[in-house]
């Protein structure tokens, strides 16, 4: 309780533990963002053996989860160390490279740890000691896996989306955020705003905007904030799309007709407005006038 205590009174004491926290957080993550796609692709392929050849005896598959196999070189196959395991840590004390076979590790892996470490921070400045930071915390990590997998694979998996989404509508429940109504109406007009937005689309051009997943990522951001975020949740990640997504397909040669995944600009857009959402507002409203 001691602990507890000074870390309610001392805020710079507790912001700092968050990004410590969010460091660690983050190391997991990266393994999140590998491993989880793989592991759903493997079920996929699993049911759909057994599906087509019901009767046929299979050998038993290796275990692969978030915790085994242990984490190894993608290159040589050594497996990872503890001490070479440390976030951000292991990365500049190996200068970025393999610790048995010299070959470069990607520098993502440190970027996720030190942008989950500072968006905790953040989280931890923003909302104090208390309840509603821990249940922020976990919705700031579970979109930045989202972001990252979808980035990635263009895949918004229901295991993360669909238990966050009752997370908030039962803290909400509670009145932790918004108010039980808001939520609920959150979570229905964010999934319905993005299935008409997909459909009327696709009856004019034939093609599909936007992948189910989109839906199911909004109505989870409406049942933790409400269905008042959601114009503003769109519009940003409108705008944030347009912007960020011009310079990705210009950076990497490709034309304006290559798919991008926008689940990224919806997490992003989302999580600014849950925090932030009433300041733009009033900002906008007092820029323009009213």
């Amino acid at each position: 309780m001691d602990i507890l205590n000074y870390l309610a009174s001392h805020a710079l004491a507790f912001i700092l533990l968050a990004g410590l926290l969010g460091l660690i957080v983050g190391s997991f993550l990266n393994v999140v963002v590998h491993r989880l796609p793989r592991m759903m692709e493997r079920d996929w392929l699993r049911q759909c053996r057994e599906m087509l050849e019901p009767d046929k005896e299979r050998p038993a598959e290796a275990t692969y989860n978030l915790v085994l196999p242990h984490s190894h070189c993608p290159h040589c196959k050594a497996e990872i160390k503890a001490w070479q395991n440390l976030p951000v840590i292991s990365y500049l004390m190996l200068r970025g490279r393999c610790g048995n076979c010299k070959a470069p590790i990607s520098p993502r892996y440190p970027l996720v740890e030190l942008l989950t470490a500072a968006l905790s921070m953040v989280v931890a400045w923003q909302f104090g000691f208390g309840w509603p930071t821990a249940a922020f915390l976990l919705l700031t990590w579970a979109l930045i896996s989202l972001s990252m997998i979808d980035a990635d694979t263009q895949l918004l998996p229901d295991i993360i989306v669909l238990p966050m989404l009752w997370l908030g509508l039962l803290l909400n429940s509670a009145g932790v955020f918004t108010d039980i109504h808001s939520a609920l109406w959150g979570a229905a007009a964010g999934y319905l705003t993005l299935w008409l937005v997909f459909w009327a689309f696709k009856l004019i051009t034939g093609k599909e905007g936007m992948g189910y997943g989109d839906f199911k990522l909004l109505a989870m951001l409406g049942a933790w904030g409400g269905w008042q975020i959601l114009p503003l949740t769109i519009l940003l990640s409108s705008l944030v799309g347009a912007i960020l997504g011009i310079i990705i397909l210009k950076s990497r040669g490709q034309s304006n007709a290559t798919p991008l995944p926008f689940g990224p600009y919806l997490a992003i857009a989302g999580w600014i407005v849950l925090i932030w959402g009433d300041a733009i507002t009033s900002q906008y409203l007092m820029f323009a006038g009213f």
